[in-house]
């Protein structure tokens, strides 16, 4: 992991960062010279994990536990990490949840769960993290393309969550524009963690994917490098789509 020093001074959050996106996200940022702290909802091993790397790279991180499921538990992450770093200029809201049925098989524990991990969790960290945001800080939402597209049937609760990101993603980029924080969503495609289908649906939706290939973690990272970094000042409400073409 080659460093830099772009954001040599900078002190970055990114919640969910324990593994796939979240954690290729952490190691960027503190490769570009900032100190991050993460957040994991339960596994310790993977956080720890993800901190040794950034460590052993001669970076600076902390692992703090936090559920973005539960309002109490993500204040309390926002505030630690906002302790061990002395504030946040750079907030990364990465954690998020996915989960797969049809309308018919659709259950409310499962719309409940997603929508608090995905929207309410973001708006409880985001609110908790202002106090610790200085002027000119910047907030990155990871959202989806499943936002704007359902490519396969099942997925129209997890679509509606990241939809919610886009939207709050906007609307906060206004509210926050007189202290010039600037707030963009980044919208990945099919990327390959955990989190991608595999088989006959993995198979089809590589298919829909113009360049022939799933996106790979780093690459996400590398857009959010991008909008912590200087060469976004003057980039604001927007949503950043990284799908190698999927939804052309």
């Amino acid at each position: 992991m080659a460093r830099s020093n772009i954001l040599e001074g900078k002190k970055a959050l990114v919640t969910g960062g324990s593994r796939g996106i979240g954690s290729a996200i952490a190691k960027r940022l503190a490769a570009d010279g900032a100190e991050v702290a993460i957040t994991y909802a339960g596994n310790k091993e993977a956080a720890e994990a993800t901190v040794a790397i950034i460590e052993q790279a001669g970076g600076k991180a902390v692992a703090i536990q936090a559920n973005a499921a539960d309002d109490a538990s993500q204040r309390a992450g926002v505030a630690a990490a906002a302790e061990a770093l002395g504030r946040i200029d750079i907030l990364v809201h990465n954690a998020g949840v996915a989960e797969f049925a049809t309308v018919d098989q659709d259950t409310d524990e499962s719309f409940e769960h997603q929508f608090g991990v995905n929207v309410r969790g973001l708006h409880v960290g985001t609110r908790a993290a202002l106090e610790h945001i200085p002027d000119g800080g910047r907030i990155i939402l990871v959202g989806s393309i499943a936002g704007e597209r359902a490519p396969v049937p099942g997925g129209a609760t997890y679509g509606a969550t990241k939809a919610a990101v886009a939207g709050l993603g906007r609307g906060w980029a206004k509210d926050l524009a007189a202290r010039r924080i600037l707030v963009n969503v980044i919208q990945p495609g099919p990327i390959a963690t955990d989190m991608v289908p595999g088989g006959e649906v993995g198979d089809m939706l590589k298919q829909l994917v113009p360049l022939g290939r799933f996106g790979e973690a780093e690459e996400i990272a590398g857009a959010a490098a991008f909008l912590a970094g200087p060469d976004a000042s003057f980039v604001t409400g927007t949503t950043l789509t990284v799908d190698g073409g999927f939804t052309i």
